[in-house]
């Protein structure tokens, strides 16, 4: 975050820096909102796996931050790919919520080891796409490790689209991980939602 201090000596000084806020305020007001709100969202993530919680605990407080804060049926669609158009709407269903919990058992038990690590945002851009990304660090062992947050604005109300981790999307390795499963099935989709059940059954 950038703090600027001015020096206003006169009332048309005051005026013209007040045009020039106002002109500027949407995009950087914008981009602060997405900054605070990956702050916020990845400093409760880590703290949702305190060693102190059970695992359980863990994994029901992670699926809420999953419901809250990420598009998750957006997310569901694109790794489903062209897959979805052949799934019927309550396979898609049954999918989107098998997805979710399979996102919090795979990402609580990734996690666990950053319990106590310091996150910070550190920056944003546009992405072109109508998405902003958000820099972030993630401090362990004493070394950081960056991840970029897409998010968009849906109605006033963030929502994380994909994770990146250095230069890996998290949404397009589900995806290419899900046709692959997808194709060992004799290429029916419906066949990833009895997968994701059994592996989500046998990791309990």
């Amino acid at each position: 975050m950038q703090v600027f201090r001015f020096r206003i000596f006169h009332a048309v000084g005051i005026a013209l820096l007040m045009v020039a806020c106002l002109a500027a305020s949407p995009r950087e007001a914008a981009a602060q909102d997405a900054t605070s709100f990956i702050q916020s969202l990845g400093t409760r993530g880590l703290q949702a796996m305190a060693p102190s919680l059970p695992p359980a605990q863990q994994e029901a407080r992670f699926k809420q931050l999953l419901d809250g804060n990420f598009d998750i049926p957006g997310i569901s669609r694109f790794v489903l790919g062209p897959y979805a158009r052949t799934m019927s709407p309550g396979a898609q269903q049954q999918f989107g919520t098998l997805f979710r919990d399979y996102l919090a058992q795979v990402y609580t038990t990734r996690l666990r080891r950053y319990a106590d690590a310091p996150f910070r945002a550190t920056g944003s851009r546009p992405s072109g796409t109508g998405e902003t990304i958000v820099t972030s660090q993630v401090w362990a062992n004493n070394s950081p490790f960056g991840l970029d947050w897409h998010a968009t604005n849906q109605n006033g109300r963030w929502l994380v689209t994909d994770v990146v981790v250095d230069g890996v999307s998290m949404k397009a390795t589900q995806r290419s991980e899900f046709a692959a499963i997808i194709q060992r099935n004799g290429g029916q989709p419906d066949s990833l939602i009895s997968v994701l059940r059994q592996q989500l059954a046998q990791a309990r």
